[in-house]
């Protein structure tokens, strides 16, 4: 099967955030691992196009960049003191998907995400590693998203992974009881990026999609990775409500258009739907944080067939709810 080349970027975008967090839990470095990776995809643009692409491409990729980071180990003379962590990558030669390397995946995307959302980072930090290691989006896309230059971007991420290291934050999920906490840190790193996407802080455009798209994937691989955390859920049936109306949110001459004056037929029904639903389950679960509120106002208004046949008085009544809240936070 010979891969093209929109194919290999698909396979990039999706699949990077997971083969990174595998190699920074094996070689125990963000920037060897991140160099390693970019040496597998080289040899795989050499290679797949002519010998096919392997029947698990993301254990080729796994199993290439760790010998190329144990070549790059025995140059500078490293390999005695990593070679146990190293070993363990044995696990990932190329072959069919086991449910116990999807498992693992699994662990280490969380770690990954944890790791990357730690409160210790300056949240500025927490957002553009985030977006960079578990999303795989390039320093230079982040940058231009957030309407920063390409150095200050860059300097930003070397700092926040510098600081892990120095700081010595651990790579692993938290325990039980510092669960709960964590994840309302990690939720707060992916509304953020939801919300600068949605309401653009600065630049012409008032909405950047492919923030709030970002945002999105992020909330599916928490609820993924986390299931039984309905707050999780919540905010993703939050995002999805919100980002059903983006088609009809913004003129053609590119100004905002008000909610009750947005023309409906745009809205994406099946968006809408899915998110509901999300909301819902969310509900049934025991979800009632701001998340949950917030979602089951966005779900009032986005099933309301006109501005007029909106349940008002309910949300007036979840918007005291919300109120409460924040006064207590």
């Amino acid at each position: 099967m010979i891969l093209a080349l929109m194919d290999f970027e698909k396979l990039h975008r999706e699949e990077s955030g997971r083969i990174l967090s595998t190699l920074i839990r094996l070689l125990g470095d963000f920037d060897l691992a991140e160099e390693m990776l970019q040496e597998a995809y080289a040899v795989a643009l050499q290679k797949w196009p002519a010998e096919g692409t392997p029947a698990n491409p993301r254990s080729w990729l796994i199993s290439t960049a760790r010998h190329k980071a144990i070549d790059r180990l025995r140059r500078e003379q490293r390999f005695g003191q990593k070679a146990e962590e190293i070993a363990k990558t044995a696990e990932f030669a190329v072959g069919p998907e086991s449910e116990l390397e999807e498992e693992m995946v699994g662990d280490d995307r969380l770690r990954l995400i944890f790791t990357c959302c730690h409160p210790s980072l300056p949240l500025e930090a927490r957002v553009a590693l985030t977006l960079r290691t578990v999303c795989g989006i390039t320093t230079e896309e982040i940058s231009r998203a957030f309407l920063v230059p390409l150095a200050t971007m860059a300097q930003r991420l070397v700092r926040a992974k510098g600081k892990i290291r120095e700081a010595g934050i651990p790579y692993r999920v938290p325990s039980q009881e510092e669960l709960r906490d964590r994840l309302d840190g990690v939720l707060l790193v992916v509304y953020l990026i939801f919300n600068e996407g949605y309401l653009a802080s600065s630049g012409d455009a008032l909405v950047r999609r492919e923030l709030c798209a970002e945002a999105i994937r992020l909330g599916r691989v928490l609820c993924g990775l986390l299931p039984q955390q309905a707050e999780a859920q919540a905010l993703l049936g939050l995002m999805l409500l919100h980002d059903s109306r983006r088609d009809a949110r913004v003129s053609a001459e590119g100004e905002l258009i008000l909610l009750d004056e947005q023309d409906r037929s745009l809205w994406h029904g099946e968006q809408v739907r899915e998110g509901t639903q999300i909301v819902e389950s969310a509900l049934r679960r025991g979800a009632a944080g701001m998340y949950a509120v917030q979602a089951s106002i966005a779900a009032l208004h986005a099933n309301a067939k006109t501005a007029a046949e909106t349940d008002w008085a309910q949300i007036a009544a979840l918007y005291d709810v919300l109120l409460r809240l924040r006064r207590r936070q």
